[in-house]
């Protein structure tokens, strides 16, 4: 009885690792066809243990481009109601995503987060709380440092460009910019720093270690803007 249920176990998760896998490829051609996207730093995301990917916020390209530049399998944070209808629940509970209340580091999603990062998950948080008006990074909330003082989890700064011109928060559909054409109002590039020392942002008062993960985010968002299609 428990070889056949450790065999169900594996198949499942055999099962989940291929979807997963899929579903990276077909985005992956998507996004670099499309949105010429452009990524580098991967290396710096750990393989394995809890991790919180922290990144700017331009657009709703945002998640699915990070999960491309990071190749780890991420836990995204979403809102409770693109969850209401079942065929589009399933498919964006296996793709990774978590049901919240509410969008970013708000309580629902702290707690939420710390249940991911015990499991030893990876995740991705956009500390900003919102897709930013203009393309530029806002201040960061504070809850953000709530998350990386109980989680202790590595924490990896992200920096994205390029999406809010391609899907800015008033416009339905993306501006592209296909590889084959010249342009870069729709190309996205996303840059992945070194962690940032979760032990020192925890010890810090909260506007310090706000102040440097918006710096590190910032830092990225630079290198992302140098690695960014030209024309």
């Amino acid at each position: 009885m428990m070889a056949k249920l450790l065999k169900s176990i594996s198949t499942m998760s055999n099962f989940n690792s291929l979807w997963y896998s899929f579903n990276y490829s077909i985005y992956n051609c998507l996004y670099t066809f499309f949105f010429s996207l452009r990524k580098q730093g991967w290396r710096n995301v750990p393989e394995n243990g809890p991790v919180i990917l922290v990144a700017n916020h331009q657009s709703f390209l945002d998640p699915i481009a990070i999960g491309l530049a990071a190749r780890r399998k991420l836990c995204y944070l979403a809102r409770k109601s693109l969850f209401k209808k079942p065929l589009l629940d399933r498919y964006l509970r296996s793709v990774g995503c978590c049901p919240v209340d509410l969008e970013g580091v708000a309580l629902d999603g702290i707690r939420s987060s710390l249940e991911l990062l015990k499991s030893g998950s990876a995740i991705l948080v956009f500390p900003e709380g919102t897709r930013s008006e203009t393309g530029k990074l806002q201040e960061l909330k504070p809850g953000i440092q709530l998350l990386i003082r109980k989680s202790k989890a590595v924490v990896v700064p992200v920096g994205i460009v390029g999406a809010h011109e391609a899907l800015p928060r008033n416009q339905l559909l993306p501006n592209l910019s296909p590889i084959f054409m010249t342009g870069e109002l729709g190309a996205i590039a996303i840059s992945i720093g070194p962690p940032i020392d979760s032990d020192r942002l925890a010890e810090l008062p909260k506007e310090d270690a706000l102040k440097i993960v918006h710096e590190a985010i910032a830092k990225e968002m630079s290198n992302a803007c140098i690695l960014k299609r030209k024309k």
